[in-house]
């Protein structure tokens, strides 16, 4: 969650003193115990496409907001080539942890405004000093009562609630934060609601179980597999170089596909961006992403969130289908 370069998921409440889920290792680009995958049993492939791509992540993990950049510009390139399934991993139990400097929400906040500077994308930490979250725990289950309605609007319910606390300091275990970002997903709120408090708790059980069992304890890890079974793992924050030597691997034959890379394309696909995703998606530097999105808002096509750490774009009157 608060990382120099990536997040520690944290199942048991047996930890080192050394390793708090706030506590990260830039070395390694992410929180966690580097050895943990060693041991890591292989998933199974059972889909449609030539790739299967699991994701464990969490709705706090600002290492995984760090990777947004990258994965968009994945689907766009060679989203025909594999599904994905989000897993979460439940980063933040509760604050029953001291160590690796971090002891309560307060020491987060300085953290994760270094994590903006970090991976170039706009977050403030302002949430732990003003309203914190007592646990990643419930946003958690939420996404697991989304995906129980609709996969892709599972995604954009993700993309929202993550706004709304790296960039909004809103508090996302709240339910009325939830209940907005399942309008804006186009999901219904009521239903969730009802799965949140059912079936969604036992969903997210499986997935606190399965991360153990292939032995993930860190944020992000992702698991790129193929029907023959053979698989890579993109562990923390990598270089987009990496998402795509892993596809390629298993799957030679991957043809990336050529996508529109004007800001109205680019938008009809994602209805929000940061400056250094337009920068991945389109190509520009990050210089001329902001030149352009400056001049769109001025020409009255975006409107612009701006917090101290930078700013996100939202294309006017566009839906929510952010993936």
């Amino acid at each position: 969650m608060v990382c120099l370069s990536g997040c520690q998921a944290q199942t048991n409440k047996a930890l080192s003193q050394n390793n708090h889920p706030l506590h990260c290792d830039t070395a390694i680009g992410i929180c966690g115990l580097p050895d943990s995958l060693h041991s890591a049993e292989a998933i199974g492939h059972d889909q449609k496409k030539s790739i299967k791509v699991v994701y464990f992540t969490d709705p706090i993990c600002s290492a995984c907001w760090g990777i947004e950049p990258q994965l968009r510009k994945l689907k766009l390139e060679y989203g025909h080539t594999f599904d994905i399934e989000y897993k979460m991993g439940g980063l933040l139990p509760d604050w029953s942890y001291n160590s690796g400097g971090i002891s309560k929400p307060s020491d987060v906040a300085h953290h994760w405004d270094e994590m903006s500077k970090y991976y170039q994308m706009p977050i403030i930490g302002d949430v732990w000093l003003e309203d914190p979250l007592p646990s990643s725990y419930p946003p958690s289950i939420a996404c697991k009562a989304a995906q129980m309605q609709d996969q892709h609007k599972a995604m954009v319910f993700l993309r929202i609630i993550r706004e709304m606390v790296f960039l909004q300091k809103k508090n996302i275990t709240k339910w009325e934060h939830l209940e907005a970002a399942a309008k804006t997903a186009g999901l219904n709120p009521d239903q969730l609601k009802s799965d949140y408090e059912g079936r969604a708790a036992l969903l997210f059980e499986e997935d606190l179980k399965q991360a153990k069992q292939y032995g993930v304890r860190g944020f992000p890890t992702i698991f790129v597999i193929s029907k023959s079974g053979n698989q890579e793992i993109i562990y923390g924050s990598k270089p987009y170089a990496s998402f795509v030597a892993a596809i390629e691997k298993l799957h030679p034959s991957a043809a990336k596909k050529g996508y529109e890379k004007s800001p109205e394309a680019l938008f009809s696909v994602y209805s929000s961006l940061t400056a250094r995703e337009f920068a991945e998606l389109s190509g520009m530097s990050m210089l001329e992403s902001e030149q352009a999105l400056t001049k769109l808002v001025a020409a009255g096509k975006l409107e612009k969130l701006s917090t101290r750490n930078g700013s996100i774009w939202y294309w006017k009157n566009a839906p929510a289908t952010s993936k």
